[in-house]
């Protein structure tokens, strides 16, 4: 199979890079290589940048209403192409084709947030806010964000997260996607480039740690939306704020389920099923850690073993895998480690995915279905992210012991319960530290209009993705105070010290 050489995105043109370094881009179903991205030198990275500046100029004076016009045709093309995009998503990343289609329909669901702009954008105005003196705040765009995405929503993340509102809000923005699953992204800014986005608005580049440097120390980016590792995260948080940017970062997970014994087992069981298995574990809302009430964990171990070994693993893109491979082989061997440091811990290994075969994709990257039982707090398997098909299950005597267990954990995206007790999952929603809190939903994430609310090493900055906070993240408030003089006033010859707004 030929190797095709992607190029960078700017100026609604593909650009052949300088470079003689590139990302491999591998199909993990099969473990072929099918394309390579380039690492861009700092030179075309600023060059990007400096793209994306000039077209703020213009594109920051066009009114909202019409800016977010090809945001309404960039969602029907979304849609036209959902089945082209959902097969190029499993391609490249591994995702069964029912996640990857999820991942192209919440970068539709990103894209009809900011549809809404128009409204959001109005701001606040109070006539006499002293007398005679009215006062109206706007929200005003900023210049050229930089997006920082991973490997593993190539859609949702960078154009569903990032580039929607950024660009409905009136900025430019330069993505930097992950170099091992770029196609998708690269792809639907084709899309939006169709829809009649003018030259420089979307830029797309893949670059090393070093040249990355560049999008969080450039005089003309303004702000950094980050999606990734928490120690990464932390360093552009700490890097980006030093230059005076805004930043938002956000990182690595470990979310907990606590299992009451009251709590419905059989519709538990294929609920933490989903959310420990869907897109193989590489996900910060998976649920890769079980915390369960001693009186019944027995039972659901044995109900989740038995689920697990049903669970069908084959290629992303047959229709009947339930579990696709993680997306790199690296990525597998780091899985497999896990597992194994899990063992020697002490936990006890109830189901074991490492061996697992696929006939006919012998090379292709994947890890099977695997229980860890009996890890203890002590168990940095219970507390890391593996992002992998991997659950951990933790024994407790009671929901306070359980939930001392899940806030003890440094991370805090998401937290479930488990449980038909009222009493319970009130005190669990309330003093859990999770900022995003399922009762009864393993994968407590909101609908984009919502934002995305994770906490303590989960997230660095003030205003989260989507939702409210996303429009005030990507820009500034002004408030304009205005008087007129009446006849009697134009005569005056003295102010009072605070001019009157007082």
């Amino acid at each position: 199979m030929a190797i095709k050489t992607l190029g960078y995105f700017t100026n609604n043109e593909f650009v052949q890079s300088v470079t003689d370094k590139y990302y491999p881009v591998y199909n993990p179903s099969t473990g072929e290589q099918i394309a390579q991205m380039p690492r861009c030198t700092t030179a075309e990275v600023a060059k990007v940048i400096d793209n994306a500046h000039e077209a703020y100029k213009k594109w920051s004076r066009v009114p909202v209403i019409k800016r977010v016009q090809i945001l309404y045709k960039v969602r029907e093309l979304l849609i036209e192409h959902m089945d082209e995009l959902t097969e190029l998503c499993a391609t490249e990343h591994g995702k069964n084709l029912d996640e990857s289609k999820g991942d192209i329909l919440k970068a539709k669901e990103g894209t009809e947030l900011a549809c809404s702009m128009p409204s959001l954008l109005q701001g606040e105005s109070l006539m006499d806010a002293s007398s005679g003196y009215d006062t109206v705040l706007y929200r005003m765009p900023l210049g050229v964000f930089a997006g920082i995405s991973p490997f593993n929503f190539p859609a949702m993340i960078p154009m569903g997260w990032m580039t929607p509102v950024c660009i409905a809000c009136g900025n430019t923005i330069v993505l930097k996607v992950a170099g091992a699953t770029p196609m998708t992204s690269l792809r639907i800014a084709e899309l939006y480039r169709e829809a009649g986005l003018p030259d420089g608005v979307l830029n797309i580049v893949s670059c090393d740690r070093n040249d990355t440097q560049e999008l969080i120390s450039n005089d003309k980016i303004v702000g950094v939306s980050f999606v990734g590792s928490t120690k990464v995260g932390r360093y552009i948080y700490e890097t980006a704020a030093k230059y005076g940017k805004r930043v938002q970062c956000l990182c690595e997970a470990k979310n907990h389920a606590l299992v009451l014994e009251d709590a419905a087992l059989d519709r538990t069981a294929a609920g933490i099923i989903n959310a420990t298995y869907g897109c193989a574990g590489e996900r910060c809302m998976a649920l890769p850690v079980v915390v369960v009430q001693e009186s019944i964990a027995d039972k659901l171990v044995a109900k989740l073993v038995e689920l697990s070994k049903n669970v069908k693993v084959g290629p992303a893109y047959d229709k009947d895998t339930k579990l696709g491979p993680v997306y790199s082989a690296e990525h597998k061997k780091s899985v497999c480690d896990w597992i194994q440091k899990g063992v020697d811990e002490g936990a006890k290994l109830v189901l074991d995915g490492r061996n697992v075969k696929v006939k006919g994709y012998e090379n292709g990257f994947y890890v099977g279905p695997t229980i860890l039982d009996n890890v203890t707090p002590e168990m940095t398997v219970g507390q890391r992210e593996i992002f992998g098909p991997v659950l951990c299950v933790k024994r407790v005597k009671n929901f306070e012991e359980g939930l001392a267990i899940m806030n003890a954990n440094p991370f805090a995206n998401g937290s479930v319960i488990y449980t038909q007790n009222g009493y319970y999952a009130r005190e669990f929603v309330r003093y859990t530290d999770g900022g995003m809190v399922g009762v009864n939903v393993g994968i407590p994430v909101p609908v984009g209009f919502f934002s995305f609310t994770g906490h303590k090493q989960s997230f660095f900055g003030d205003l989260h993705c989507l939702g409210r906070d996303s429009f005030k993240f990507f820009t500034d408030s002004k408030t304009v105070t205005t008087h007129w003089f009446d006849e009697h006033e134009k005569k005056q010859t003295s102010v009072s010290t605070w001019d009157g707004t007082i």
